[in-house]
């Protein structure tokens, strides 16, 4: 609720990393993991900002953050296929009215 993250490792209860207030202070609507790149995971907070972390490029921040405009996004989903090396990586949105919106990830942030 006050936009921390922390990264756990199964066998313990302390995390990893922690990154306090890593949206300003927003709450954390949805966190999901790449689906084609391991070190990179999305963060949707409450006022529809995606950031973009990539653990390999910058472990103390987000390597990009885009808003949404116009229209809350209530909650986001991954697309991809693990299996394939493409890089095809997209974000599905979910916005308030009930739309959804489709944008791809560029590949520096899907492909492996």
């Amino acid at each position: 609720s006050d936009g921390s993250i922390r990264l756990h490792q199964m066998t313990s209860e302390y995390p990893l990393m922690q990154w306090n207030d890593s949206t300003n202070g927003q709450p954390i609507i949805a966190l999901q993991w790449a689906l084609t790149r391991p070190s990179v995971f999305f963060v949707l907070d409450a006022s529809s900002n995606i950031y973009i972390w990539d653990l390999l490029e910058n472990d103390l921040f987000p390597v990009a953050k885009q808003t949404i405009p116009s229209e809350n996004v209530v909650t986001m989903a991954l697309l991809g296929e693990p299996e394939k090396t493409n890089g095809l990586l997209g974000i599905a949105l979910a916005k308030e009215s009930g739309q959804i919106d489709i944008q791809y990830v560029k590949k520096k942030w899907a492909l492996r």
